[in-house]
């Protein structure tokens, strides 16, 4: 495994990437106390399949076309992330079943520490030792934020394919967005989440339709705000940034949900201000890093053909390796 040396400097395109991020991050952050009383008045999963219908009709309205932009295998890479994507809530509102939101959050957050190991050991690409410190900055963040006492069972691990899910749609859409329209891969990801689960959702009676005014707003603000624009400016984040520095900006969630329960009465303890910290140290250390220039990951995504991106994912998951997404 040899580093990767092709980084450019920082560029006005990779700052703002990293803002609209942080701004997503806010966005998706808003939405936990959204989605609790949402479910509140409607199933989880009809809530969450009437959420991506609504994201992928509002992206279908907005560019009714848009799916021409993409030949057959930027449609079928659109669904094998769109499946990441939806494991990743069917695995986190499964294991929610046998283990607290604290544990869920913490556990979910562990797709910080799998992005790297997989664009590591899967894309062969060697990283720089800073972006190992944030990892484990951010992990310990994530802590000191969430938990309150741990133990590993069902919850857990179901929790942990959430977290590995995640991992995959983030490293996925880095190395597949080249040279694709991101708003088009979108759409493709929605519409699959939706079928998924619908599908999950069917035996017990499937009821898209929002039952009251409440469910209406939550259905309507994550699906809009929060998933069909806040994947698309992810999606093309990932055109200007690397999956490692998306992941550990993603680890804001968690500090912005904190400051927003404060916001609404709920205690902030030291120990999550300490956590908060920790993340955002996490932050500067990759940015620092970026800055320098010794980052070993490639910065722009749009530096490789979807050709070339397809074959080093193809060629690299056949070759023997050490192979090991959200309330969003």
């Amino acid at each position: 495994m040899t580093p990767d040396t092709t980084a450019p400097a920082p560029s006005r395109g990779t700052s703002s990437a990293v803002l609209l991020m942080v701004a997503v991050t806010a966005v998706w952050a808003s939405t936990f106390v959204i989605i609790q009383d949402s479910i509140d008045r409607m199933p989880v999963l009809d809530f969450t399949a009437a959420r991506f219908a609504v994201a992928a009709l509002v992206l279908v309205v907005i560019r009714p076309r848009a799916l021409w932009s993409l030949d057959r295998g930027g449609l079928v890479r659109g669904v094998l992330l769109g499946l990441a994507l939806a494991g990743t809530y069917l695995f986190q509102t499964y294991g929610l079943l046998y283990t607290s939101t604290t544990v869920s959050a913490f556990v979910t957050g562990m797709f910080v520490v799998f992005t790297p190991l997989i664009t590591a050991v899967v894309l062969r690409r060697r990283l720089s030792l800073g972006t190992w410190a944030a990892m484990v900055l951010a992990l310990a963040g994530l802590a000191l934020l969430t938990l309150r006492g741990f133990s590993i069972g069902i919850g857990e691990l179901l929790t942990l394919g959430c977290a590995l899910c995640l991992a995959l749609q983030i490293v996925g859409t880095g190395e597949w967005v080249a040279g694709r329209d991101p708003y088009a891969l979108v759409l493709v990801q929605m519409a699959t989440v939706a079928v998924v689960c619908g599908v999950a959702a069917a035996p017990g009676g499937l009821e898209m339709v929002p039952p009251d005014a409440g469910a209406w707003f939550g259905v309507l603000y994550t699906g809009v705000l929060a998933t069909a624009i806040g994947i698309v400016i992810q999606t093309w984040s990932q055109t200007r940034i690397s999956a490692t520095r998306v992941a550990i900006v993603m680890t804001m969630e968690p500090v912005f949900a904190a400051f927003i329960g404060r916001l609404v009465g709920e205690e902030l303890t030291a120990f999550q201000l300490l956590g908060a910290a920790l993340v955002l140290a996490a932050m500067y250390v990759i940015e620092l890093g970026s800055a320098g220039g010794g980052g070993s990951e490639p910065e722009l995504a749009d530096q490789v053909t979807p050709a070339a991106a397809d074959r080093k994912l193809t060629t690299t998951a056949a070759a023997p390796a050490r192979e090991t997404p959200l309330e969003r």
